[in-house]
């Protein structure tokens, strides 16, 4: 297996801890999601070296180690974007395949839909196109319902209080409480996401994405452009924050797109069934993109 060295990178006027694995112009860029950091890609990272890539899986602006910009305005998409886009042109990308999951799947989407830097692959994990996010929130009270925290974390203070209460005690819940296979999430796994979010600072940037990006959703609907990128969309089919027909409707959107389901494994899929989406994974990169 590929070794994994962890470094500071300079990109978009900020700094980000990644860990890395591999080499050459060929890059690959993990994004993770909330409330995670770049750990959450321990098992894929040698996988994507293994085959060819230079893999860099950034701590997200706000997170761990990276650099804590102060203000709400911060965190917007467009900011994030611009992360991507700086960590690919620093590490002098030829080919580009983004892989994001649950926030970090949302960057990937926005990436994409942006036609930020031509990307050659792209692989979304649990998280659905803003459009049939927006349509699903539409069609039923079932996926709001679902999504109630987003409104929960609009609340000034409250909810980093409430997060970081027992040694954030609560952050290691929303590992445990949610997955399938909790022997997936031990105390050591936990507690890397429980320390990172008692960084100072740390847990209302966290929570800023949420807070600066309330209107996601209307930017792209009915008029959305066609993402011609080859799509792979892994979705672990017991994920209790995003229902299954999120998965549906795709056809219109992009134009190249694989699903792939798995069944009894919850929103954290990656963490919780690596051997499944890595196999996935290898499948889909060897066809699709050539290593």
């Amino acid at each position: 297996m590929a070794a994994v060295t962890s470094r500071r990178m300079q990109a978009n006027g900020l700094s980000f801890m990644v860990d890395e694995a591999g080499e050459g112009q060929d890059v690959a860029v993990l994004l993770h999601g909330f409330p995670e950091s770049r750990f959450s890609w321990r098992y894929q990272i040698p996988l994507l070296a293994d085959l060819g890539w230079r893999v860099i899986a950034p701590d997200l602006r706000g997170y761990g180690e990276s650099s804590r910009p102060g203000r709400k305005s911060d965190y917007g998409v467009p900011h994030l974007v611009d992360d991507v886009a700086g960590l690919f042109e620093a590490a002098g990308a030829r080919r580009r395949l983004l892989i994001g999951h649950d926030w970090g799947a949302a960057i990937a989407w926005a990436f994409a839909l942006d036609k930020r830097l031509p990307l050659d692959g792209l692989v979304i994990m649990n998280v659905p196109h803003p459009a049939v996010l927006g349509r699903v929130m539409r069609a039923s009270w079932r996926q709001p319902l679902r999504s109630w925290y987003m409104g929960f974390f609009q609340i000034p203070g409250l909810p980093e209080a409430m997060m970081t209460a027992g040694g954030a005690r609560a952050i290691g819940q929303a590992f445990t409480g949610m997955a399938v296979d909790k022997s997936r999430f031990p105390p050591e796994v936990t507690d890397v996401y429980r320390k990172n979010a008692l960084i100072p600072g740390a847990m209302t940037a966290m929570i800023n994405y949420y807070r600066a990006n309330t209107g996601m959703l209307n930017r792209w609907g009915a008029t959305s452009p066609v993402i011609e990128v080859p799509t792979l969309m892994i979705w672990g089919e017991e994920d209790s924050a995003l229902g299954i027909e999120n998965t549906e409707g795709y056809g219109p959107l992009v134009s190249d797109f694989t699903l792939r389901r798995l069944p009894g494994v919850s929103h954290w899929v990656q963490q919780e069934a690596p051997e499944r989406v890595n196999a996935l994974l290898s499948d889909w990169v060897s066809a699709r993109l050539g290593t």
